[in-house]
């Protein structure tokens, strides 16, 4: 089994994960789809041992799926009603069989992987919603309760085999390096790799914006079409959130385009090539950032809500929408000003929203013209307690 360690400490510990993996076989099939080291394999080996498991990055396992897929079949006993596929996008092909067993032999699948692109174009709609979809992301502060730091998470982010390290800034290095800029291009997603590169450092300094295509290709040094196509494989292979703009207010015109947030705190840092520290100048980007994690990854294993943001086209903007009910400001502040508030304010007198917060670094709840001004864990605590949903 796959152990992490736990932050400052040579002991190994398990994380426990919110999926549920064997309750949700229990009922049908899955894709549980993520970026490499959010924690598939370890979560696999942890909660389904005892489950017959395809790891396709076994070069003798691949070579012989791929001359005879038929192998599963054969070597499936009566009894057996679960399997594994990990790293399905190596092999997409492998979905024909998959499809055939699920509907000849009753049998579930936990098909994981790292790039639906890859799947979608081997032809993940021939299992025609036999398979749900369930995505696996990097550690929540739900999940490392009192292992939790906001000081580590910002400058190493919350992939497992990241937070915990001995040397995270060198792994993290390594993660940027070798797999986000060879791991991709490998895939086939890109022939060009130095252009992919640029690309990708760029697109990381956008991080959180509305991005600029035309400012992107300039600086990168790619056609504005490449910077449309790169920015699609990024979303694809998981790494990159697209954040829509929430439309439904009256008063005050709101902008249509979305905005871009990379997956982890602590690979955009790499990419980006500084350090996230709390109280510097780039700290408030880094702890929005985060804040996203949260409630990306509390939508996509609780709520299921549509997670936005609103900007008017005189210059308010508040960071999160969610659902039509809570609207989210986030600063990395410890004293949160009047002025702090003033999109939060602007958007209240649309009255469309129950609740309005500013989750910041102060040290105690308040409330202010209407407004709550949160400490960011007890955001979360409320958050992962049902509060805002």
């Amino acid at each position: 089994m796959t152990t992490m360690a736990t932050a400052n400490s040579s002991h190994p510990e398990w994380v426990s994960r919110i999926l549920d993996l064997p309750g949700l076989l229990a009922k049908r099939s899955y894709f549980l789809l993520g970026p490499r080291q959010t924690g598939k394999t370890s979560l696999i080996r942890h909660l389904l041992k005892d489950i017959r498991t395809y790891d396709l990055l076994d070069t003798s396992v691949y070579l012989a799926l791929n001359q005879n897929p038929g192998r599963i079949a054969q070597e499936l006993n009566q009894k057996e009603r679960m399997i594994v596929i990990d790293e399905i996008q190596r092999l997409p092909e492998l979905l024909n069989e998959v499809h055939r067993l699920i509907e000849t032999r009753g049998v579930r699948f936990l098909l994981t992987g790292s790039s639906a692109r890859k799947l979608r174009r081997g032809g993940v709609n021939l299992l025609g919603g036999r398979a749900r979809t369930k995505y696996l992301h990097p550690l929540t502060y739900r999940e490392l309760g009192d292992r939790f730091d906001m000081g580590v998470t910002m400058e190493r982010g919350l992939l497992p085999s990241i937070y915990f390290s001995d040397e995270p800034q060198e792994d993290l290095k390594a993660y940027a390096g070798v797999y986000l800029q060879q791991e991709i291009v490998a895939e086939g997603a890109t022939r060009n790799a130095p252009a992919f590169s640029r690309f990708l450092k760029v697109a990381a300094l956008c991080n959180g914006t509305v991005v600029n295509f035309t400012n992107v290709a300039n600086d990168a040094q790619v056609p504005r079409t490449t910077v449309y196509e790169y920015f699609e494989i990024l979303k694809d292979t998981l790494v990159l959130h697209e954040l829509p703009p929430w439309k439904k207010t009256e008063k005050r015109k709101p902008l249509a385009s979305s905005k871009y947030y990379f997956f982890d705190v602590g690979v955009v840092s790499a990419l980006q090539g500084r350090r996230f520290r709390i109280g510097t100048p780039e700290s408030g980007q880094a702890f929005e950032t985060y804040i996203m994690h949260e409630l990306i990854s509390y939508s996509d294993y609780v709520s299921g809500e549509a997670v936005s943001y609103w900007r008017s086209t005189s210059g308010f903007e508040v960071d999160f929408i969610i659902g039509d009910h809570t609207a989210v400001e986030v600063k990395a502040k410890e004293n949160v000003s009047i002025q702090d508030l003033r999109s939060l304010r602007a958007l209240a007198e649309e009255k469309k929203h129950k609740h309005y917060l500013c989750v910041s670094l102060e040290a105690r709840p308040r409330k202010v013209q209407g407004i709550e001004v949160l400490p960011y864990r007890e955001f979360l605590d409320r958050l992962w307690g049902g509060k805002y949903g």
